[in-house]
């Protein structure tokens, strides 16, 4: 092969190349190209987030295809060890998370108010109000927060549909349930414990059925599937405050796992994400970042994922119109605004979860 071959092949090589590739998806602005072929020179976004490398592979798959030229860094961790991962590493100047995605919405929330870079997502028009927070933190999924039994040991009679009726039930039957009862344990996730906050704040008699729950003993967790193993295994029989988009996913394939959504009021979860100001690369993570919350991105979580969809214009029914229509008045968004981090104060914090293990015998 001659030099004139070679440079040939060199240049039809860089015209299909993820630059050329990666187009600006239809509706965006024309100077988007910029973020597109700035991203491609990146080569690669960082993110970290709570949801599961599993569930996540559709979506990544998915990006990865559209913008060939940039691969994928996920990093996979409980809330915790990321805020706890990205807060130090913030301190210290270090390398870090382009983007961070979080179903702990009051910590991510909370860095999001000192490490959030502003920016205007051409999606924006086509999500809820309450899931944008000054285009910094932004809602991204719509996950009925749930409770899950095992469908051979709970006679279907039993399965409790709401708050004061699963209280009832374990407190009229104590032995049956001596430490069978499963949730969070609210000092090790911060999911956990914001989900508690919430339940407070829709649950007037929230402490006094805490206290019912845990007569038979109360056994804490700090992930969702080590909870629904137990619990399809049998070694518990009942679980509470469990993201439905997980316990959906698994019941598919479980025969054993049953889900009841309350009908008293369901906590609706929204994973929140941001872009770090200190993004290394910036461009690349605007694009993942627009790609989450597109029509395209929000279908891959929805209809792959089997995590609902933000948006309402999603083929199917998982998504905010579908889950409404199931469900109706009895979900309650959790807003992606400033009174998340009422409890995160420490003071607040700290009398919380005295109030919590006091009712919950911990």
């Amino acid at each position: 092969m001659d030099k004139k071959t070679d440079l040939l092949v060199a240049a039809l090589a860089l015209l299909f190349s993820g630059s050329a590739l990666a187009a600006v998806p239809q509706g965006y602005p024309a100077d988007y190209q910029k973020i597109v072929d700035a991203g491609t020179k990146e080569g690669k976004v960082v993110i970290y987030s709570t949801t599961d490398t599993k569930a996540a592979g559709p979506l990544i798959k998915g990006f990865e295809a559209q913008y060939p030229g940039i691969k994928v860094e996920y990093n996979d961790m409980n809330s915790t060890e990321l805020y706890n991962r990205y807060l130090s590493e913030q301190a210290s100047g270090g390398g870090s998370g382009d983007v961070i995605w979080s179903s702990s919405m009051d910590t991510a929330l909370k860095l999001a108010t000192d490490y959030a870079d502003e920016y205007a997502s051409p999606e924006v028009s086509k999500l809820p109000k309450w899931a944008v927070w000054q285009n910094k933190a932004y809602g991204t999924t719509y996950e009925p927060v749930v409770f899950i039994y095992n469908k051979r040991l709970i006679p279907q009679g039993d399965v409790p549909d709401s708050h004061s009726a699963l209280a009832k039930l374990i407190a009229s039957q104590t032995d049956k349930f001596k430490n069978k009862v499963t949730t969070y344990d609210i000092e090790k996730s911060g999911l956990g414990f914001m989900l508690a906050v919430e339940d407070l704040k829709f649950d007037k008699d929230y402490f006094a059925h805490l206290t019912d729950v845990a007569k038979g003993g109360l056994t804490v967790q700090s992930s969702t599937g080590t909870m629904m193993e137990r619990v399809s295994s049998g070694e518990n029989l009942i679980g509470y405050n469990i993201l439905g988009s997980y316990a959906e996913a698994r019941a598919k394939g479980d025969n054993a796992l049953g889900i009841s959504y309350p009908k008293d009021y369901i906590l609706v979860l929204s994973r929140v994400s941001f872009i770090s100001a200190q993004a290394e690369h910036s461009n690349a993570a605007k694009l993942w970042f627009d790609y989450v919350l597109s029509e395209k991105g929000q279908s891959i979580l929805a209809n792959q994922a089997d995590i609902p969809s933000l948006r309402n214009d999603i083929e199917g029914k998982n998504d905010v119109d579908g889950m409404t229509k199931m469900l109706g008045d009895a979900l309650k968004p959790i807003h992606v605004d400033t009174s998340l981090l009422e409890y995160l104060e420490p003071k607040k914090r700290l009398e919380f979860i005295k109030q919590w293990r006091a009712a919950a015998a911990k």
